[in-house]
């Protein structure tokens, strides 16, 4: 299963590749796209959308797609703006974006196109393997601060989360965090694999990513929703199986008006070749 190794030029590693698709498409067609469709949101679903896209665009000269990370936040509030024909979301709509969507009248199409296993990643370096709900919980909060607490070295916890704008951010506050407030000094970095990147290289670090994000720079860590009863790591098959406890759906979210302007995204996403790029990325395919 092929990993993606994304670090902190993200968004920009994002716009460059479909953008190199798009001009390889335009000099052997010899013709411009005709449809140009603009996906924003989710550094989760972010390689994903990049590889649907650039594949999408080899076989069809007569569209164009530009995929922007940035955080589901970002996504839906371009959607909300109208300056993004689909957003890119790891978490369901708020209250305050669908009151945003009620006022202006726009009616929005949620698609869910793979599901997802948040993975909890510490340095390799570090002793311990497995956590329970509780301990994360007082982790971020800043209740427990240093590993010997939780049977690992004396050595200070540095806890890394996605921003605020991080459809991953809120997701881990509500399913993991128990809708507590994070803690005023856990680093919040502004994409995943510079979560990644720094929990690498930081030997008391801890974080959390999105699945296809595995790699071994870090180490994912089994995680128990039973009071430590029964641990279980993050894969896609346990997330498949639902025995993991923190998986969640990716979604693609667009306004009905543009349903024929984005139908051969959706639809490629939906097809098996889509569904197969969700098992070669790492994620969880919907069958």
């Amino acid at each position: 299963m092929n990993k993606f190794k994304l670090f902190l030029i993200l968004p920009l590693i994002g716009m460059l590749s479909c953008g190199k698709a798009k001009t390889e498409n335009k000099t052997e067609g010899n013709t411009e796209a005709q449809v140009s469709v603009t996906i924003k949101g989710s550094d989760t679903v972010l390689p994903l959308a990049q590889k649907e896209a650039e594949e999408l665009m080899k076989n069809d000269a007569n569209i164009s797609v530009t995929v922007v990370g940035g955080g589901s936040g970002v996504g839906l509030t371009a959607l909300i703006d109208g300056t993004t024909d689909i957003a890119m979301a790891s978490r369901d709509l708020k209250t305050d974006e669908k009151l945003k969507f009620v006022e202006t009248k726009t009616e929005i199409e949620k698609v869910i196109i793979a599901f997802d296993a948040l993975a909890v990643i510490v340095n390799p370096a570090n002793k311990v393997s497995q956590l329970t709900r509780e301990q994360l919980e007082k982790i971020y909060i800043g209740e427990i601060k240093n590993w010997k607490e939780v049977g690992g070295a004396d050595e200070k916890i540095v806890a890394y989360s996605r921003e605020s704008s991080s459809g991953t951010y809120e997701f881990f506050k509500e399913e993991v965090m128990d809708k507590k407030n994070y803690a005023t000094d856990v680093l919040s970095l502004p994409a995943t694999g510079a979560i990644v990147q720094a929990v690498g290289q930081t030997k008391g670090a801890i974080g959390y990513v999105g699945l296809a994000y595995e790699t071994k720079e870090v180490k994912q860590l089994a995680v128990s929703y039973d009071q430590g009863k029964k641990f279980i790591a993050p894969s896609v098959a346990s997330a498949k199986d639902k025995t993991y406890p923190i998986s969640r759906p990716l979604f693609y979210m667009y306004n009905k008006t543009n349903t024929a302007k984005v139908k051969s995204i959706i639809d490629y996403a939906l097809s098996e070749a889509g569904q197969k790029n969700v098992s070669e990325i790492g994620y969880v395919p919907l069958n």
